[in-house]
C-alpha cells in the first residue's frame, strides 16, 4: 500500500512539474513572437515605402506641387525611421546584448525625431514660397491614386505599431507608427488640396493644406527628441499604449 500510495503522489506531481516549468518561458516566448511581428511590419512598411517615396517624389516635382513633394519627403522620412527600426528588430530577434538593443532603440528614436523636425521646416518654407510666389501645382493623377493608397493603409500600418510597441515596450516604434499617421493626414490634405486645384481652380489649396498639418507634427517631433534626449529607449507607463 505504501508503494502504492508513493507511486500515486508521485504519479501526481509529475504534472505539476511539468507545468511549473513551462510557465516561467511564457513571456519570453510572447515577447519573441511580438518581435518577430514587429520585423514582419517594418519590412512591410520599407517596401511600402519606396514605392510611396519614388511615386510621389516623381510625380510632385513634375506638378510643382509642395504638398506632394512634402509627402515624398515624409515617405522617405519613414523609410529611414523603418531602417533603423528593422535594426533594432533584429538585433533583439537574433539574441543581441541588451546594450546593443537599447542604443539601437534610442538612435531610431532620435533619426524619427529629427526627421520629424526637418519635415516641419521643410513645409513652411517650401508652402510660404509657393503662396508668395502664387504657384499653382498641375494635375497628378498618380499622386491621387498614391495618396487613395495612403489614406487607407497607413492607419492600418500605424495601429499594428502601436499595438506592438506596447507589447515590447518600445518608444521608437511609437513614434514609428506616428510617422505612419502623419503619412496618413498628409495624404489626406494631399488628395482634397490636388482635387480643389483640379475642380475649383484653387491654386493655394496645395499649399494651405501643408501647412494645417505644422501643428500636429511639431507635437510629434517635440514629443519623440524629448524622448530621446532623456535617453528614454522604451516606453514608461503608458506611454506606448494606443
Amino acid at each position: 500500500m505504501a508503494s502504492m500510495s508513493t507511486g500515486g503522489a508521485r504519479g501526481k506531481e509529475r504534472p505539476v512539474a511539468r507545468a511549473l516549468t513551462v510557465i516561467p518561458a511564457e513571456p519570453d516566448r510572447a515577447r519573441s513572437g511580438a518581435v518577430r511581428a514587429g520585423v514582419r511590419i517594418e519590412q512591410i512598411t520599407i517596401v511600402w515605402m519606396v514605392v510611396e517615396a519614388t511615386v510621389a517624389l516623381a510625380a510632385g516635382v513634375l506638378a510643382r506641387s509642395v504638398l506632394l513633394t512634402a509627402f515624398g519627403i515624409d515617405s522617405v522620412i519613414e523609410l529611414v525611421a523603418g531602417g533603423v527600426l528593422l535594426r533594432r528588430l533584429l538585433t533583439e530577434a537574433r539574441g543581441g546584448a541588451l546594450e546593443r538593443v537599447e542604443r539601437a532603440e534610442n538612435r531610431a528614436a532620435w533619426i524619427t525625431g529629427v526627421a520629424l523636425v526637418l519635415l516641419c521646416l521643410y513645409v513652411v518654407v517650401s508652402a510660404a514660397a509657393a503662396l508668395l510666389a502664387r504657384a499653382a501645382p498641375d494635375h497628378s493623377y498618380a499622386g491621387i491614386a498614391v495618396a487613395l493608397a495612403a489614406v487607407v493603409g497607413m492607419p492600418i500600418l500605424a495601429r499594428r505599431k502601436r499595438a506592438i510597441a506596447a507589447r515590447i515596450n518600445s518608444a521608437a516604434l511609437r513614434w514609428d507608427a506616428a510617422c505612419s499617421i502623419t503619412c496618413a493626414y498628409m495624404a489626406f490634405a494631399l488628395l482634397i488640396g490636388l482635387l480643389l486645384n483640379a475642380a475649383l481652380g484653387w491654386w493655394w489649396a496645395d499649399s494651405v493644406a501643408a501647412l494645417a498639418l505644422l501643428y500636429w507634427l511639431g507635437q510629434e517631433a517635440r514629443e519623440a527628441l524629448e524622448g530621446a534626449r532623456a535617453g528614454r529607449g522604451g516606453c514608461g507607463d503608458d506611454s506606448c499604449a494606443g
